[in-house]
């Protein structure tokens, strides 16, 4: 691995699936030049509109054409257990990266939308940290000792436990406050909660972990 390789993969990977991006100038917003960039199958379609080149293209291409750039790929068997995308964050992992956005990886697949969102506990596990952004939000894991902040560009956001029992949330600076609360997978009441003008909300959790959906003002 060279010098530059390596730098990179101290840094952030961004892995872009197939779901549809309507925003473009926002997601080139979020994107650093040093960042490692994966293409996945049809996610190459969002590569034009974006003009980036990447690092690495992985796929099956059942879905997208292989464009046979110069470019390392990585062409996957059409049946196998990880899609993809899951493909491409256990290959970054490897690669040794730290940090992950996760783009076009939420949309009208219901199917591909959890099994990405949960892309998220994956990287969790290993020690990892993941956003994923779409059009209309950004998520992330909020863990013990990890807590996180909502306020700038979000006025509303959710915590939805989608694993085991979250215990000792506390939700400050927010319509709705918490204190030392639990939220089962089963019973979801942390839906649509709002920060409070001029302030900035922040959450935490003691035990478990909570999926934190930040709703961008638009």
């Amino acid at each position: 691995m060279s010098g530059q390789e390596n730098a990179k993969s101290a840094g952030r990977c961004v892995i872009f699936g197939g779901a549809d991006i309507g925003n473009y100038e926002y997601i080139k917003s979020r994107l650093k030049s040093e960042d490692f960039l994966i293409f996945c199958d049809s996610g190459l379609k969002h590569m034009q509109a974006l003009d980036l080149k990447p690092d690495l293209i992985v796929g099956d291409f059942d879905s997208h054409e292989n464009p046979h750039l110069d470019v390392e790929t990585i062409v996957l068997p059409c049946e196998k257990d990880d899609t993809d995308t899951v493909f491409a964050v256990k290959e970054a992992v490897k690669r040794g990266f730290l940090e992950f956005l996760l783009l076009g990886v939420v949309g009208a697949r219901l199917d591909h939308t959890l099994g990405n969102v949960y892309i998220l506990e994956y990287l969790s596990g290993l020690g990892k940290r993941a956003v994923i952004i779409d059009d209309y939000s950004e998520m992330r894991l909020v863990t013990p000792g990890h807590p996180a902040s909502i306020g700038g560009d979000s006025e509303f956001f959710s915590l939805i436990n989608i694993s085991g029992l979250a215990k000792g949330i506390t939700i400050t600076g927010a319509k709705y406050t918490l204190h030392d609360a639990e939220i089962k997978s089963e019973y979801q009441y942390g839906v649509s909660n709002e920060v409070l003008p001029g302030e900035t909300a922040e959450v935490s959790v003691d035990e478990g972990s909570l999926l934190l959906i930040k709703v961008r003002r638009q």
